[in-house]
């Protein structure tokens, strides 16, 4: 028989609450493409809400954060689209010099790297999505560092 304890299940729940699902969409470089994705997802209403294109000469990856992301494969799939989902976190930083650069040495300290991380300014308050090379270490560090995580709920609504 297992007990209630809880400091871990609080902490646990803070965790899974705390990691975002992100589409990765392969996208060929030509015209119209990315058209063609904003165009599935409104017709299926789903919102998007922050993404980042990384390209070279032969294909490009549109990684977004979307209202519905589970809706948002299936419809992706059926129109066709190689589609990947994976675990982001996100965190709201000061808008200040060198705010984001705090939070990278308490992960580079730990080894974790960032694989790759989009970002934009709200006001006071700067969104960052990041993807750790160690996502339990990550989200392990921003919690005892007491940095201001947003949960994966809210991030599909901004």
């Amino acid at each position: 028989m297992r007990f209630f304890n809880p400091k871990e299940e609080a902490f646990t729940f803070k965790i899974h609450v705390m990691l975002a699902k992100q589409l990765s969409i392969f996208l060929e470089n030509k015209s119209g493409r990315l058209t063609e994705v904003t165009e599935v997802l409104g017709r299926a209403g789903v919102n998007l809400s922050a993404m980042s294109i990384a390209d070279n000469s032969d294909f490009g990856i549109l990684r977004c954060i979307v209202s519905e992301p589970d809706k948002a494969y299936t419809v992706l799939k059926e129109a066709g689209f190689t589609v990947k989902i994976t675990d982001v976190i996100g965190l709201t930083v000061p808008n200040t010099p060198g705010a984001l650069a705090i939070i990278l040495q308490y992960l580079s300290a730990a080894g974790v790297f960032i694989e790759y991380l989009y970002s934009f300014a709200n006001g006071d308050g700067a969104n960052v999505v990041i993807r750790p090379s160690d996502l339990a270490a990550c989200e392990r560090i921003l919690l005892e560092k007491r940095v201001d995580l947003i949960a994966a709920s809210d991030l599909y609504r901004m």
